[in-house]
């Protein structure tokens, strides 16, 4: 019997609806969560000479053979549950072995993947994402990375009108006990006379670029599904992820020339799945600013009425796309 496999959260609710969408058509689905293991997920693989990986992955309610994985949804899980009571030191160890052993398995897996947590990896890396999209041909900001105020001031210099500085990876972070973000904003003179802690680790400065709207194009193998972004307040033109209640949404197209590029972007990077943002000026020029391996879906299907949990369904059961 053959079987998706499903890694993620278990709270995650996007990957919710594509599991209900891959069972409402019949397909069996192994559901796991990184951190169920070591203690509530089993594993038990074999390899030899004749066969690649096979054996058991199990928790006390399902099981799936290795052999009969086809395909594999990866989509942000959470760390492993060690056993309590380790010091510091084995703690690191049994993650590390736990990250070899189950994650080599997974990775090893010959099936689909939506998407390959090493490509994953790789993708994520904002210069890397920024450098293979101008090799494919797509308009991109003038960009700076450094961690040296001199450099931030030449910058600027060079630029006629105004920058913005944002992070170069995720923008989320933790702080006494509170999800916090860092969001995208644009520099004023007070910041530039005073640039203090530019010199504590890597920052990103862009050209600021006119917008007319923003895009998220979301891209499942290959179909590409398309939202204007609109944003109704100063805070949300800046970064529309600083004000969700303001933001209107409507599907669109993407022109030839854009869809030619993100195509060979994908394949550049490796990845079947991604959220790309892009601005589009009062002009009409497209400029992409990032594309995320792991992004989220979900809200924009619910205010387009886009299939994309359907495409991934479709993309992991090997299914000609839609769109």
């Amino acid at each position: 019997m053959t079987h998706v496999l499903v890694v993620a959260a278990r709270e995650d609710w996007p990957t919710d609806r594509v599991v209900k969408v891959l069972q409402e058509r019949g397909v069996q689905v192994f559901r796991m969560d990184t951190a169920e293991f070591p203690q509530e997920l089993t594993l038990a693989g074999r390899i030899d000479a004749l066969r690649g990986w096979h054996g058991q992955l199990a928790t006390s309610r399902r099981s799936v053979d290795l052999a009969d994985i086809r395909a594999c949804y990866f989509r942000a899980p959470h760390p492993f549950n060690l056993p309590s009571g380790m010091s510091d030191a084995e703690r690191r160890f049994a993650a590390a072995q736990a990250r070899s052993g189950l994650g080599g398995i997974l990775s090893a897996l010959d099936c689909r993947w939506v998407n390959h947590p090493a490509a994953m990896s790789r993708a994520e890396y904002k210069p890397h994402q920024l450098a293979t999209a101008r090799q494919c041909g797509l308009t991109i900001p003038r960009t700076l990375i450094t961690n040296n105020p001199a450099a931030v001031r030449e910058f600027v210099d060079g630029i006629a009108g105004p920058v913005i500085v944002k992070p170069v990876a995720s923008p989320v972070l933790i702080e006494d006990n509170e999800l916090k973000a860092v969001y995208t904003r644009r520099l004023t003179d007070d910041d530039l006379a005073d640039l203090r802690g530019i010199d504590t680790t890597a920052h990103m400065f862009q050209a600021w670029i006119d917008k007319a709207y923003e895009v998220r194009l979301t891209v499942v193998g290959e179909a590409m599904f398309t939202a204007e972004v609109h944003a109704g307040s100063d805070a949300a033109h800046e970064d529309w992820r600083s004000d969700y209640r303001s933001l209107t949404y409507k599907a669109t197209e993407v022109p030839d020339l854009i869809r030619l590029g993100v195509r060979q972007l994908m394949r550049k990077l490796g990845l079947s799945f991604a959220a790309l943002d892009f601005i589009v000026s009062p002009g009409g020029t497209w400029t992409f600013l990032e594309a995320n391996p792991c992004g989220q879906w979900d809200w924009i299907q619910g205010a387009t009425g886009l299939p994309i949990a359907e495409a991934i369904a479709d993309e992991l059961q090997g299914v000609t796309p839609r769109a």
